[in-house]
């Protein structure tokens, strides 16, 4: 079993790129059926507002340290051993690894354009990797189940792991609701992976991630659609682990 931390009530666990990428095609190749979620600070910001997505994320096999800020917070609370487990990086690392495996791959989400892109870059860097299949949603509202013929098609891959490209909170809601009508052993939560790998967005380069600022970068790249994610957001993190740290708990 994975150590962990509680961070806002939500449980992070003590892992780092090697560690989680080993759990997960462990857990695949044991056809062990869980799902991964991958928490940066907004999951824990909406995690305070919503106690069902709070038990959403708190029931995933495991929950990474997504953001560098989620990472600071974990190493101020004594937990010296954690790193920064980046939803792109873990879906790279566990690619990687996965082609010795044989593991299977199923995508799902985005659009098919960069789906398409994703599975072309994929097989490029990874010529090992096994695409099992690959659905891009065209419209589904969080707390929705997908329509039979799909989940049908999933169950028919035989995946092993199957992505899970919504964004969140929405791609967390839906592994919880889809975790007992999958047949796939590992579900994971990976944002927008799904964009950066397949080249359709720019991705911060290394020196700004480590800093902390990435959400400065795609907040200039995408001011409209993410400035209350980031502005609001990162404001209220820091109001609640302020709270959390005079003694007073969230409410979770």
């Amino acid at each position: 079993m994975l150590e962990s931390i509680a961070l806002l009530g939500i449980r992070i666990d003590r892992v780092n790129l090697s560690l989680a990428s080993e759990q997960i095609c462990q857990w695949a190749k044991d056809r062990y059926r869980t799902y991964v979620c991958v928490a940066p600070v907004a999951t824990l910001v909406e995690a305070q507002r919503d106690k069902f997505y709070a038990a959403v994320v708190n029931a995933a096999g495991m929950v990474t340290p997504d953001g560098m800020p989620v990472v600071w917070l974990a190493k101020l609370k004594g937990c010296r051993d954690i790193a920064r487990t980046y939803g792109p990086d873990l879906m790279r690392q566990v690619c990687n690894q996965s082609q010795s495996l044989n593991l299977r791959h199923f995508f799902y989400g985005g659009t098919p354009e960069t789906l398409n892109k994703l599975q072309q870059k994929l097989m490029a860097r990874y010529p090992g990797i096994v695409v099992a299949g690959s659905y891009a949603p065209l419209f589904i509202s969080q707390g929705q189940q997908e329509q039979e013929e799909i989940i049908h098609r999933i169950n028919e891959s035989r995946s092993d792991i199957l992505w899970v490209g919504l964004g969140s909170p929405k791609q967390d809601f839906w592994m919880h609701l889809h975790r007992p009508l999958l047949n796939v052993p590992v579900m994971i939560g990976i944002g927008a992976a799904f964009d950066f790998l397949s080249g359709q967005k720019n991705q911060a380069p290394r020196w700004i991630q480590k800093t902390g600022l990435e959400w400065f970068f795609r907040l200039c790249c995408e001011p409209k659609r993410l400035w209350k994610r980031y502005l609001v957001g990162n404001s209220l993190f820091f109001y609640y682990v302020i709270k959390e740290f005079m003694g007073l708990k969230p409410k979770i």
